[in-house]
């Protein structure tokens, strides 16, 4: 039982860095028919910007002031959102807007985008490089013998639940959120009534390659960060959009959770009995469930209504 409840936690963080990995992908799929292959490397921006703000802020601050070395990597996160959602506007205005209605253009774009940052950073260093997490996320809450919850990562789920929260106001509290529905739902009717829909295309795109941004940067507290961060999510990113329904924020967060609870118990069992590769098994037995599921209920766990 308590490998089982282990198991479930690392799938609910999982799901969550799924969360953060896939919301922006939902909305620029779903709102722009956008296939963006460089939102891999979005998130590998976000996590580089996470790394520099530890070498150029926090390492001179450790063993100063604890605190301020944690606050140094509070800021990165937003510094991350902000930066990457910056480069998601540049790229939407200077070559995603030239290609809308041309899906295999834009992806052969952001592919060749998503190259061109890759090697940005292999210039730079092409080694995985650690990210030391602030020293109030060592350790691990213990709830029964036996059964501990790493703090790092309560923190990503807990940064997963601020980031819903935050699209959520986003889409339903805001003018721009109210556009952003609208033209979701049925574009040429929204331009009619007055919405800037390519105004409303660039903002989503930023929102997007923004939160990718914290993905990144959620990533640095599991593990090393390289040129190659976000090839290995991008895929997965994928599987949460159309399983929970292309440009569905309800379906994406449940899509999200069931492959990243999935995952670990299709894992453990494998292991159990005696099959190597474990791991890689898992994942193929997640796709086949997927692929088994869509032929159901083909447009996905909760479908975005709209009026066409």
């Amino acid at each position: 039982m308590n490998i089982l409840i282990s198991q479930l936690f690392t799938g609910l963080s999982i799901g969550s860095i799924l969360l953060l990995t896939a919301l922006g992908l939902a909305f620029s799929f779903g709102l722009m028919k956008v296939i963006n292959m460089a939102h891999g490397e979005f998130i590998m921006v976000g996590a580089y910007v996470t790394y520099f703000f530890q070498q150029f802020l926090a390492v001179p601050l450790r063993g100063v002031d604890g605190q301020r070395e944690g606050l140094v990597f509070v800021i990165s996160i937003g510094a991350a959102f902000l930066i990457t959602a910056a480069l998601g506007l540049l790229l939407e205005v200077t070559v995603i807007r030239r290609l809308y209605g041309r899906p295999l253009d834009t992806l052969l774009a952001t592919w060749g985008i998503g190259l061109i940052l890759q090697q940005v950073a292999r210039s730079y260093d092409p080694r995985n490089v650690p990210v030391t997490s602030p020293a109030w996320l060592d350790g691990r809450l213990v709830v029964a013998q036996g059964i501990g919850f790493p703090y790092a990562r309560l923190f990503i789920i807990l940064l997963a639940v601020i980031c819903v929260i935050g699209v959520y106001f986003y889409l339903y509290r805001t003018s721009n959120g109210r556009r952003t529905r609208a033209v979701m739902q049925n574009r040429e009717i929204a331009a009619s009534l007055g919405v800037a829909t390519r105004r409303v295309d660039a903002y989503t795109f930023a929102l997007g390659t923004g939160l990718a941004g914290v993905a990144g940067s959620a990533l640095t507290l599991i593990g090393q960060i390289g040129p190659q961060l976000g090839t290995g999510y991008i895929v997965d990113a994928f599987m949460v959009v159309v399983l929970g329904g292309v440009g569905s924020l309800p379906g994406t967060i449940l899509a999200a959770i069931v492959i990243g609870t999935l995952n670990p118990i299709f894992e453990m069992y494998i292991s159990s009995a005696g099959f190597d590769s474990a791991a890689s098994l898992g994942k193929v037995l997640v796709f086949v469930v997927i692929i088994a599921f869509l032929q159901f209920r083909p447009n996905g766990l909760l479908a975005l209504r709209s009026r066409t």
